[in-house]
């Protein structure tokens, strides 16, 4: 039997230390004040000096409140009842629904061997054809979305949740604004999603510490889905403010800061909850995507520095759009080609082309002038951007490769596009193909090819005025 402690030694922001024998590091604790009870987890301990971070926060909390000791890590229930519900960045339930006991399991435990995991090779569909096309996502993947303030990067998340060919959704809400997290839920709601997702959500105005669980307690009800055979994408928005809760405790506990006064273990804490995406053998998959703001659009800031070591790649959003040139997927090529034969060459002639209108573009900005390869150039840029950058699109795959070829053949000659041939001649659209390859002229009766509508007008007028010409010298 646990013992109770009544003696709080000193409270410094949300975290408290007691005295106390036979704690386990990260163990839970439940402290009993006038105000109610609050959890609060262990995350120091020296010789018989621990100290715990409350949950609720330390406001109403006085030294000689009662300490209990429950002797088991955090832990979150699971169940198939989840799915249609939101919950807390403590796994209470937020939406008024009942409570959920039916299976309890520990949170933040190690990820899966690399050795037991099996290469990526399914694709994941979302419709947008920035993602589908480009820099196409694959279950078990891990990627960012590095965005500054202001950018439409919860929005991207929540279209993604609409339209992704996965069994479900897990969304885990870091420091979000009320009216954002209303977003998610009316999004998702009047799209039909709610029913196959699973919300925590700890909103900015809510003790700091309760963030901090969120990633656990989304990957860990996350594995639990995988293990019976679900394809699971995890959404996590923001891992920024994620960051700063550990930088605000590790201040807190005067540990030795690092650069920008983060954790000297912001990587491995980064990398412990990235891990998690995994492909298991004969179940499903965890597919973890999640939002990584940038302060000032700076990639050398200590979070989005140490995500890219991590991650597979990344998204990089901005103004307003999934930019191709900062973007990059890297199990991509473990799944374009089995999709179109036309894939893979659609994804890189179109990039290369859009950099070339990009120097174009520089150049008409300079005052250059303008070539005619230029000018075809600049109405590709403009075609570019609006039908297939635009986060607004929504198609599918196939339909997308169909609107580039389409693109291109509006505005190139098919010699022009650097795509080979073959591909070419199967699917550069009928009408274009037509007007720039040209058909073989019909034939008369005499095996001679007939000319043209205007030509054999031009040339039928002359023969007659020749005849005429004839008949009146011989007469």
């Amino acid at each position: 039997m646990k013992k109770i402690y009544n003696k709080i030694l000193s409270i410094a922001g949300n975290v408290i230390t007691v005295k106390a024998e036979d704690v386990a590091y990260e163990e839970l604790a439940e402290i009993t004040t006038r105000r109610g009870r609050s959890l609060a987890q262990v995350i120091k301990i020296e010789d018989d000096i621990v100290s715990l971070q409350v949950f609720a926060g330390s406001r109403g909390i006085a030294t000689n409140d009662e300490v209990r000791f429950l002797g088991h890590p955090m832990q979150v229930s699971f169940s198939d009842t989840m799915l249609g519900r939101i919950f807390n960045g403590s796994g209470v339930p937020r939406d008024g629904g009942p409570s959920i006991a039916d299976e309890v399991i520990p949170i933040a435990g190690p990820s899966v061997n690399p050795a037991k995991r099996i290469i990526p090779k399914r694709m994941i569909r979302t419709n947008i054809p920035m993602i589908d096309v480009f820099n196409s996502l694959v279950a078990s993947q891990k990627l960012p979305i590095f965005s500054v303030s202001g950018e439409p990067y919860n929005e991207l998340l929540a279209r993604i949740a609409m339209q992704a060919e996965v069994d479900m959704i897990i969304l885990g809400g870091i420091g979000l604004k009320f009216d954002q997290y209303m977003y998610f839920k009316n999004v998702l709601e009047d799209g039909g999603a709610l029913s196959r997702s699973i919300f925590f959500i700890h909103t900015a105005s809510e003790p700091i510490v309760e963030g901090l669980m969120v990633p656990d307690l989304a990957l860990a009800v996350a594995e639990k889905f995988a293990m019976a055979g679900r394809e699971v994408l995890v959404l996590l928005t923001d891992m920024t403010n994620f960051s700063d809760a550990l930088k605000e405790i590790a201040i807190t506990m005067e540990q030795v800061p690092s650069n920008r006064g983060y954790p000297g273990d912001l990587y491995s804490q980064l990398a412990s909850r990235y891990e998690k995406a995994v492909d298991f053998e004969g179940a499903g998959a965890i597919t973890v995507l999640a939002v990584t703001t940038m302060p000032g659009d700076d990639v050398t800031h200590p979070v989005p520095d140490n995500t890219g070591y991590i991650t597979e790649g990344q998204f990089y959003l901005r103004n307003g759009r999934i930019e191709p040139f900062g973007s990059l997927s890297r199990l991509k090529q473990q799944v374009n080609s089995d999709t179109r034969e036309d894939h893979r060459a659609i994804m890189d002639g179109m990039i290369q082309l859009y950099a070339q209108y990009q120097e174009s573009e520089e150049k008409r900005a300079m005052g250059f002038r303008m070539s005619g390869w230029d000018n075809k150039l600049l109405k590709y840029g403009k075609l570019f951007e609006g039908q297939m950058m635009d986060l607004s699109v929504n198609i599918p795959l196939e339909e997308a490769l169909d609107r580039g070829w389409e693109i291109l053949a509006e505005c190139f000659e098919p010699g022009e596009t650097g795509l080979r041939s073959e591909l070419v001649k199967a699917f550069w659209p009928a009408e274009r193909q037509e007007t720039t390859e040209g058909k073989p002229a019909p034939k008369t009766e005499q095996g001679e090819a007939a000319p043209s509508e205007k030509e054999g007008g031009r040339k039928g007028d002359a023969g007659e005025k020749k005849k005429e010409k004839k008949t009146k010298k011989k007469k």
